[in-house]
């Protein structure tokens, strides 16, 4: 992302968005007691590059660690996110391997 790009916790949608140009990125979620069920990632096609995902991911989960709630993802994309980046399995709940 070379631009300034902020993202948006829209509660009454549940769901964390980031816009890019005319294009917007979404990840659905789930608010349950102390944990966040991250269950739907859709990012439109012209913006969408490994690169772009990562830090989309890297956002939503630096947002979340600063609310102390616990993640769990049910997204294979998401999932597959947190299993190759160690500093994010730490926000799993406990019992919850991915």
């Amino acid at each position: 992302m070379t631009e300034a790009v902020e993202l948006i916790d829209n509660d009454f949608l549940r769901q964390y968005e980031l816009k890019v140009e005319d294009s917007m990125a979404v990840i659905e979620y789930s608010l349950q007691e102390r944990k966040i069920f991250l269950t739907k990632m859709v990012i439109p096609e012209e913006i969408h590059s490994e690169d772009f995902q990562k830090d989309f991911l890297e956002l939503v989960f630096n947002n979340i660690k600063e609310r102390n709630i616990s993640v769990v993802p049910t997204s294979p994309e998401i999932a597959k996110f947190v299993r190759s980046n160690r500093k994010y399995k730490r926000m799993l709940p406990v019992g919850i391997r991915i």
